[in-house]
């Protein structure tokens, strides 16, 4: 059945309008009218997460489990729904969304069996040692527990994986953590149905309707109030730099700092190395077309910058890659303004010095058609603004002299999500020499592929040294994302009555 938005925030199981109203602003279809979001809404959702967070951080993992089985389970049941208006909303095919949608119920899924097993709590005990000498050694024992309630902001590129019940909500929900999502204006209709299937989870289960809240739209001081509310312990974010670095200086500002796991972005650099460039630079150029407008270049892992030995086969990269772009499509942009500023975005690269437009387009509205430039590397390195990410399907080119430019180029960014080497066997000298420096700049180097692609795994990590996250020891992607919702506690000579049920 077609989803009609019941247009109101979803506070501790009940739903609350206010008089205030925004309509959206699909790319399809029937706009619809939504509840504001306050401050005073946002000081209930942040009490109630609060009330609750000591019975649900005493849940067993099993219950837990369930929960975010449950919640898999009711998006499932709402799939057409979420589809429908997804795809309204966001401009973004069916395939997408029920492949995304299949994605935020998978990780549901795989934190359910990973809690499960129990390993990540990391359990460590030192027995006592009454007779060590010259002084006794007392009971020590010492797990993972949950930090408090959770802000959770949406992000606008992924209204399922991202967003109200994303990444950061299943981590938090998995290590026993009650969250309070602010949903993104872009598609509050899609957030809407995944927190009703949020609510609805906890009913059939019989569990605290407090421990999930969904406050829609609102100013910045909705969002500022949720960062800024002493009950709220921890933030997970996935936007914008401007945005996210506001949001972490309101976190360190507080009278109790908190941490704020932001991801904002990257530009992701892929480095061609000489020997695959002569093998397949061709073949490697139009993948990079492929992935450069993949989701009409709308994720954080767009490979937006290639670096390419000059010469006949960088030649023959570029080449390959310009005609596949001038070939590719325009596409709808999630937004109004996200299409703007992917224009101007491509006009501040284009009036960089030195840069050359190989593919230029003419693109208005909310689409959005691929840009190629290409640039030498002495003028890329002296203009530090054609280092800043383009949110959309643009690519630039730098050429390089020789191996030990390359490797000055790759020592120039800044923190990356990711990093890629297109490389042969004949490169495996180089490819070593550039391997410490990548390992600095990103959190998941990969050969041979492209990096649009982020499996939702044990091992994987989205994240990586500022500015593409806040926090470089953090992923906001696998199963590792839940250590970002847990602490140490140490517990030293308690009687086994008082010791929680998994240390026990």
């Amino acid at each position: 059945m077609p989803h009609t938005p019941h247009g109101a925030h979803l506070i501790a199981g009940e739903r609350i309008k206010t008089d205030a109203t925004f309509t959206s602003s699909p790319a399809t279809g029937a706009a619809f009218d939504y509840s504001v979001g306050t401050p005073a809404l946002v000081d209930q959702a942040c009490a109630a997460a609060d009330a609750v967070f000591p019975a649900f951080a005493a849940t067993t993992r099993e219950q837990r489990a369930l929960l975010l089985e449950t919640i898999a389970d009711q998006i499932d049941a709402r799939g057409d729904a979420i589809t429908e208006i997804g795809s309204a909303e966001t401009g973004l095919p069916a395939a997408r969304l029920q492949g995304e949608r299949g994605r935020t119920t998978g990780q549901l899924r795989l934190f359910a069996a990973h809690i499960r097993n129990g390993d990540y709590l990391d359990r460590r005990y030192d027995a006592a040692l009454p007779d060590r000498q010259p002084a006794p050694r007392p009971d020590l024992r010492m797990m993972q527990r949950p930090i408090g309630p959770v802000a959770v902001f949406g992000a606008s590129n992924f209204p399922l994986a991202f967003s109200v019940a994303g990444g950061d909500t299943a981590a938090a929900l998995a290590a026993g953590c009650p969250v309070v999502v602010k949903g993104h204006s872009a598609h509050p209709g899609t957030g809407e149905v995944v927190g009703d299937a949020i609510v609805a989870a906890l009913t059939e289960l019989g569990m605290d309707q407090r421990i999930f809240s969904l406050v829609q739209g609102g100013k910045r001081d909705v969002g500022e109030a949720l960062v800024k509310d002493a009950r709220i312990k921890a933030v997970g974010f996935t936007g914008s730099l401007g945005g996210g670095r506001a949001l972490y200086n309101l976190c360190a500002q507080r009278p109790e700092p908190i941490p704020f796991f932001g991801e904002l972005g990257s530009v992701n650099p892929m480095f061609v190395l000489p020997a695959a460039a002569n093998e397949r630079g061709a073949q490697i150029g139009g993948g990079w077309a492929g992935s450069l407008t993949m989701g009409a270049g709308q994720f954080c892992t767009n490979p937006g910058i290639a670096v390419v030995i000059d010469g006949p086969d960088a030649d023959a990269f570029v080449s390959a890659a310009a005609e596949a772009l001038k070939t590719s499509a325009a596409q709808t942009m999630l937004t109004d303004g996200m299409a703007a500023s992917f224009r101007d975005g491509a006009k501040r690269v284009a009036a960089g010095k030195g840069v050359k437009a190989l593919v230029e387009t003419s693109c208005d509205g909310r689409s959005a058609a691929p840009y190629l430039f290409e640039v030498s590397a002495t003028d890329w390195i002296a203009d530090h603004d054609l280092a800043e990410e383009v949110f959309g399907p643009l690519g630039l080119v730098i050429r390089v002299q020789d191996e030990a430019q390359m490797i000055e180029i790759a020592q120039s960014f800044t923190g990356q999500l990711t990093a890629t080497l297109q490389m042969d066997d004949a490169d495996i000298d180089l490819a070593r020499a550039l391997l410490p420096v990548l390992e600095k700049m990103a959190g998941r180097v990969l050969a041979n592929g492209f990096p649009t692609g982020v499996e939702v795994s044990d091992t994987m990590v989205h994240g990586g040294p500022y500015p593409a996250s806040t926090n470089f020891g953090a992923t906001s992607v696998g199963t590792l994302s839940i250590r970002r919702f847990l602490r140490p506690v140490c517990y030293q000579n308690l009687p086994a009555a008082l010791l929680p049920t998994d240390l026990a």
